[in-house]
């Protein structure tokens, strides 16, 4: 199946990055040690596997964007180590493992965060001058969306909310950024440099909006009703940050329905396309039914 191989090539990619750096034993060599740490705990690599799913929409080789997507991978995973930090989530447990404070302490997993941020931003600015202005346009999407405009700003907006009741409105606020944002970055980066149409891009920003937000409310879904073994992290996390969410909002049962309507939506996108989507509604099929 390709979209496990896709991760592996991923997940092998960034164990070979960063082993590179850790090898060269300098006096820095322990932020990339929990850098790597962090990354190859295990996750589902969804976002990067979207990006060269994108790019494989208009071109063969999708080891051409492989960097592009471990960039993705970097982003999400550091946002991933600041979340669980006691000042903020405060969780020990990440896909299945202590979590990078848990290991490393809180100040060094502060600088792993911030350091798989950086270390993104210069993958993708080194691709961009070898790769030309398509590659440059999608490193500009990416970093927009991590930003203060995009995920940041939805972290932000989460923070300010927790111990309040909130409406739809600032709830759908912060899943289109926090979450959304980047997924569908992931989604437009590679169609972008693939060489996709105007007309292509915006039924793939369509789609990618509506998968994010599929994605969310699944989350929140699963933050209820799933098993810590298979999520690899603690459940009602949520609900003991006292946070409003999607359950909070419609209610399990319709959350499902909802979950379904959106994936739905995404397959008639998708299917707008004079495009091979298969491994793309493969993907959509399986968010809307993953346990993880």
């Amino acid at each position: 199946m390709i979209l496990e191989e896709l991760k592996k090539e991923i997940s092998k990619w960034l164990k070979d990055y960063f082993e590179d750096k850790i090898n060269k034993k300098q006096y820095n060599s322990l932020i990339y040690e929990a850098m790597s740490y962090s990354l190859s705990v295990g996750g589902k690599r969804i976002r990067p596997i979207l990006l060269m799913l994108s790019y494989g929409l208009y071109k063969e080789n999708y080891k051409d964007v492989i960097e592009m997507a471990a960039a993705i991978e970097m982003i999400h995973t550091y946002s991933l180590i600041h979340d669980d930090l006691p000042s903020m989530d405060n969780d020990d447990l990440r896909r299945g493992k202590p979590t990078c404070h848990k290991v490393y302490g809180e100040g060094m997993a502060i600088l792993a965060g911030d350091a798989l941020l950086n270390e993104a931003a210069n993958v993708l600015v080194k691709y961009a001058i070898s790769h030309g202005e398509k590659a440059l346009r999608a490193t500009d999407l990416i970093l927009e969306a991590s930003g203060s405009e995009g995920m940041i700003g939805g972290q932000v907006v989460d923070i300010l909310s927790e111990n309040k009741k909130i409406d739809l409105d600032q709830l759908n606020y912060i899943h289109r950024n926090k979450t959304g944002a980047l997924i569908k970055a992931s989604i437009l980066a590679g169609a972008l440099v693939g060489g996709a149409s105007e007309e292509e891009l915006r039924i793939l920003a369509n789609y990618g909006e509506k998968l994010g937000l599929a994605f969310q409310i699944k989350d929140d879904i699963l933050d209820v009703i799933g098993d810590t073994n298979l999520l690899g992290k603690n459940i009602n996390s949520d609900l003991e940050n006292h946070k409003t969410t999607y359950v909070t909002e419609y209610g399990l049962e319709k959350c499902k329905i909802i979950c379904g309507d959106l994936t739905s939506q995404c397959i008639a996108l998708l299917d707008q396309l004079n495009l091979n989507t298969t491994e793309l509604k493969k993907l959509t099929d399986f968010l809307l039914v993953r346990e993880y």
